[in-house]
């Protein structure tokens, strides 16, 4: 019988998650992060299904050092890497450019894009490389896939996808919009689709993945037409610690008035910036707290993310012309009623509603939260982009 398992790995600059799933029935049989690579105070939590996690502190150097001890734990349960089982490593990509729109075997021409690309996503390819070229050092024979945020927006028509600057400028520089979190994206399209008892291609939804990184998508037929991010993840939404959309002369202004330099700026918008910007906390429970305890500053931050959160709304209603559902994911997405309800609010002219009770119950299954009657569904549906990954690196292998 052909290998089944996939491990699927998320390199950040200092951690890196995984997942080992059984794509027979897409089961997890093992989960974990290692986190403050690096540092002497290292920490690595691995959980193998249907047994209590295990813990390991204590400093872990480099990439290749954390990758070693992951094969280690999986092994001590019968799960390592040089099983015959195991069919392919999966990859989380955060940058692929226009030229990676689907999942891709890694092999060096691969790795030189990936890399070529790191002006446009200095933070998070470089780690991402890493884990790639660590866990090819430790298994070459096997493939390794690398599974882009950006590819499942590449489809967006170049009317959503280019600014409104001088073109040969634009090209020069690789400036376009390409969006991020598409794993997401895609997975909760289509699980939304299944949710309604229809395919994917019959269904036009606007997916709301939010975190504490957050972005819109406009879905149609399984197909996305326009995303909220950019260039970079810093465009759309308001978030936990970016700023979303902004008007680009206060960046001028900020140099020339206020004398910040360009990664002062960077800084400001990237990280405080948000939801943290304008009241101190980034965490949407502990700004609800703030709110029903009569905060007004937690309010105004409340009130300004729904407001452009029910723009977006809106604009990809526009875009669509008619939406099937409007899909809440993520952590404050899946989890925060009050967020749900507010950004419907008043939306009722154009279908949207949701029931409270509905609205109240917490699950980790996909939802319905509208009325019966609703003429747009509104739904909640937990996104799974390790699976998503997983799915996606295993069908490339297998064709």
């Amino acid at each position: 019988m052909s290998p089944t398992r996939v491990l699927v790995l998320n390199s950040g600059s200092s951690s890196v998650k995984y997942q080992l799933l059984d794509m027979r029935d897409s089961s997890r049989l093992a989960t974990g992060l290692v986190e403050r690579i690096g540092e002497q105070t290292s920490r690595l939590k691995h959980t193998p299904a249907g047994s209590d996690p295990r813990e390991r502190t204590g400093p872990i150097a480099d990439h290749d050092a954390a990758l070693k001890a992951v094969a280690a734990e999986l092994a001590q349960d019968g799960l390592g890497l040089d099983s015959p089982e195991l069919a392919a490593i999966g990859h989380r990509v955060v940058h692929g450019g226009r030229r990676f729109t689907r999942p891709t075997v890694v092999d060096e021409a691969v790795l030189a894009e990936i890399e070529r690309l790191i002006p446009v996503a200095p933070l998070h390819n470089p780690a991402n490389l890493t884990g790639i070229r660590t866990a090819r050092h430790l298994r070459p024979d096997l493939p390794q896939v690398a599974v882009f945020d950006t590819a499942f927006h590449t489809t967006m028509p170049e009317s959503a996808a280019r600014y409104a600057i001088d073109v040969e400028t634009a090209d020069a520089h690789r400036i376009r919009r390409y969006g991020f979190h598409g794993t997401s994206h895609a997975y909760v399209a289509r699980a939304t689709a299944r949710l309604l008892g229809r395919a994917p291609e019959e269904v036009n939804v606007i997916v709301l993945h939010l975190g504490n990184g957050a972005s819109a998508s406009a879905v149609r037929g399984g197909v996305c037409v326009d995303t909220s991010m950019g260039l970079t993840p810093l465009e759309g939404l308001v978030m936990g610690t970016r700023s979303g959309d902004l008007d680009p002369a206060v960046i001028f202004h900020l140099m020339r008035v206020g004398g910040m330099s360009a990664d002062e700026i960077d800084t400001l918008l990237n990280k405080k910036s948000g939801l943290i910007g304008l009241c101190g906390d980034n965490d949407m429970r502990e700004i609800r707290r703030r709110v029903d305890e009569g905060d007004e500053q937690a309010q105004l931050a409340f009130d300004i993310y729904i407001h452009r959160l029910k723009k977006y709304i809106g604009a990809y209603y526009a875009v669509l012309g008619t939406v099937d559902a409007v899909a809440f994911t993520a952590g404050v997405g899946e989890n925060a009623a009050e967020v749900r309800a507010a950004a419907v609010a008043g939306l009722e002219t154009l279908g949207l509603s949701v029931d409270g009770g509905l609205n109240a119950v917490r699950g980790d299954e996909p939802r319905l939260i509208s009325p019966g009657h609703a003429r747009v569904a509104v739904a909640v549906v937990p996104t799974d982009e390790e699976l998503e990954i997983a799915t996606q690196t295993y069908a490339l292998v297998e064709r």
